[in-house]
């Protein structure tokens, strides 16, 4: 059986995790399988690579292979702030409808965390990827469209915005907010997970973020209810549906993780709590991620280009190396994912780690991108 896989070397850092992360999950494949099972992968251009050869950032024809996919793989993909084009990755996101971003985020014995118990952290992450701040609708200060926005939220609606403002709109739908929580449901209920949480800031935004947690709770009700209860009415072997509010969740993940399994959130929210979450446990070098739409699952390197390090062999493979490991949970090849899982947390056990890691962990070697990926192939 095999395969195919779509992949994006991606910007700064990329070409660097890409050529250490491959053969780790080309290598965990061939021990647990043979010649019976593989990957067959197909580069699509993308990013400042594909600038270079095409002047175009995206090129079509590299949507319109992602259109027909199964499985995709990319490194990370740069984006500017506060000038230049929109996030790559937003428009990967928005324009083939990956509207769960996945982030299982856990502990690594061995890593040295600012908190005290990390190995209690082991959370899920679903994030809307769609909707929110991040469909992009927003317009500079002084300019015309800025103002007449201003305008008719004054006159037609009676707002009072100041005319000086930059403005922004934060679309969120039932549509969105449902489909995101109903995958999370699915997968709890899937995995033998006793909650999901709706992460929301409702209490200040009511018909967004407070629409958000009610059609949580709907969906909860109306497709799954004689499998899951609320928190106030907790059943014994049910799935317990729970909300809390955006600001004290980040106060909850760090004093009582163990409480929490899986989150639900909307875009900005689902954002920043998983790169908290990730620091908490390590940092974005072991943080895995997916993107889903219903047909394809487009796994990544959650961590950004760090182009002062592109080229230096000095980047941790570990993001892009789990989530190939990630992608083989997906398709059911648990075999050589666990190898993966096994000889990450062996590698870590020998204390010869990328400089992100070893600045975490006292007494340790500092190894390369290049080495800390032959380590880990070493070891499965």
């Amino acid at each position: 059986m095999r395969k195919t896989v779509y992949w994006i070397e991606g910007d700064g850092i990329g070409p660097d995790v890409w050529k250490s992360a491959r053969p780790v999950i080309d290598e965990a494949i061939r021990l647990s399988y043979g010649d019976e099972r593989g990957f067959d992968w197909r580069e699509l251009p993308a990013g400042e690579k594909a600038l270079r050869e095409s002047g175009k950032l995206l090129p079509e024809e590299t949507l319109e292979a992602l259109r027909g996919a199964e499985l995709a793989i990319k490194g990370p993909l740069g984006t500017p702030v506060g000038t230049g084009f929109r996030s790559l990755n937003v428009t990967l996101r928005q324009t083939l409808d990956l509207y769960a971003c996945i982030r299982p985020i856990r502990y690594f014995e061995g890593i040295e965390s600012p908190v005290k118990h990390p190995e209690r952290v082991n959370m899920i992450v679903f994030r809307e990827n769609t909707e929110d701040v991040y469909a992009g609708i927003e317009y500079k200060a002084g300019t015309p469209e800025a103002a007449k926005l201003i305008a008719f939220l004054h006159e037609e609606l009676g707002a009072n915005v100041d005319a000086s403002a930059a403005v922004g709109i934060k679309p969120m739908t039932e549509k969105g907010s449902r489909r995101l929580v109903r995958a999370a449901i699915r997968h709890a209920l899937a995995q033998g997970l006793p909650s999901v949480t709706l992460v929301h800031k409702g209490n200040i935004m009511k018909f967004t973020e407070g629409a958000f947690r009610q059609h949580g709770y709907d969906v909860a009700r109306e497709e799954f209810g004689d499998r899951t209860t609320t928190e106030a009415d907790a059943a014994p072997g049910k799935l317990i549906i729970k909300d809390r509010i955006a600001d004290a969740m980040f106060q909850e993940a760090l004093i009582r993780p163990e409480q929490y399994s899986v989150l639900a959130t909307p875009n900005l929210n689902g954002d920043y709590i998983s790169d908290a979450l990730a620091a908490q446990v390590g940092g974005l070098g072991l943080a895995p991620g997916v993107n889903m739409s219903e047909k394809l699952a487009f796994f990544e390197a959650t961590h950004g280009t760090a182009p002062s390090l592109a080229g230096k062999d000095r980047a941790n493979p570990g993001s892009l190396i789990l989530s190939g490991a990630l992608m083989l949970e997906h398709i059911g090849w648990n075999e050589a994912a666990e190898r993966i899982y096994k000889a990450v947390n062996a590698a870590i056990a020998r204390r010869a780690v990328t400089e992100d890691l070893a600045a975490q962990m006292a007494g340790a070697q500092t190894v390369g991108c290049t080495a800390f990926g032959e380590i880990i192939a070493g070891l499965l």
